[in-house]
């Protein structure tokens, strides 16, 4: 067996190795495609579907698909756009994402894909689901009214730190994650150190006492916004210019 694939993405060659997925032989080509659930170094889950590309013709999840000989993928179209931008739409009317107050903003990548693909508002009402917050650990909070249900959270307790600490349960709009430990994250062996504790892309799962300690200007995609975008005007146009 080759130990080199090739496959075309956008109409550009890209190398890959057997066994990588299409978003992981795109990210080394230098090639990055939208994604939101994904986490390097854990299972991927294909939550998200932000990475959906066509693949020989059909829709797929990039971080899911395996790469082979002669694939042709297309990750960048009006249609992926419109997909896109709706599906972090519906993340954002789903939970409470009110990024003036919350304290990853700057450093959420949800925040940071609504500004690359311009949505400036929302087009649908907020549901308003009404969810508990746990902050019975010394050192970690989760307010599950901004968990957008990635799985990074429950991938990386399980690959990366050798725990259960998080798992899903129920399903459908119900579906939430649970710690475990009957009596709240604090009674189970979570810890700050952990890699899970870091792995939420949103304000779901975050560490306390540690509140916008970045002035704006200088948190994460003030300095380096997502996929060369810019700052939304108030007419919807980008400040300074095209993408």
């Amino acid at each position: 067996m080759s130990e080199i694939v090739h496959f075309r993405l956008d109409g550009r060659s890209i190398s890959a190795r057997p066994g990588q997925t299409v978003l992981e032989a795109a990210d080394a080509a230098g090639a990055r495609i939208p994604r939101l659930c994904h986490l390097p170094g854990v299972r991927p889950h294909g939550a998200c579907r932000v990475c959906t590309c066509m693949i020989d013709g059909r829709p797929q999840t990039a971080c899911t698909y395996p790469v082979s000989e002669g694939l042709d993928v297309r990750s960048d179209s009006g249609e992926l756009r419109a997909l896109r931008r709706d599906l972090i739409e519906m993340l954002l009317v789903e939970g409470n994402h009110f990024c003036m107050f919350c304290e990853k903003s700057g450093r959420c990548e949800l925040q940071a894909l609504a500004y690359a693909f311009g949505i400036t508002h929302l087009r649908h009402e907020p549901l308003g689901l009404k969810r508990d917050v746990d902050a019975t650990h010394p050192d970690l909070w989760i307010d599950r009214n901004r968990c957008i249900q990635c799985g990074r959270c429950v991938r990386a307790a399980r690959d990366l730190d050798h725990k259960q600490t998080y798992q899903f349960t129920y399903r459908g709009h119900r579906q939430r994650v649970e710690v475990n430990a009957a009596e709240g994250l604090g009674a189970t062996d979570a810890s700050l150190s952990d890699a899970a504790s870091s792995a939420c892309p949103v304000g779901a799962l975050l560490p306390k006492r540690r509140g916008f300690d970045e002035p704006i200007g200088r948190r994460r995609f003030d300095l380096e916004p997502l996929y060369g975008s810019r700052p939304v005007s108030s007419t919807g146009s980008r400040e300074g210019g095209g993408r």
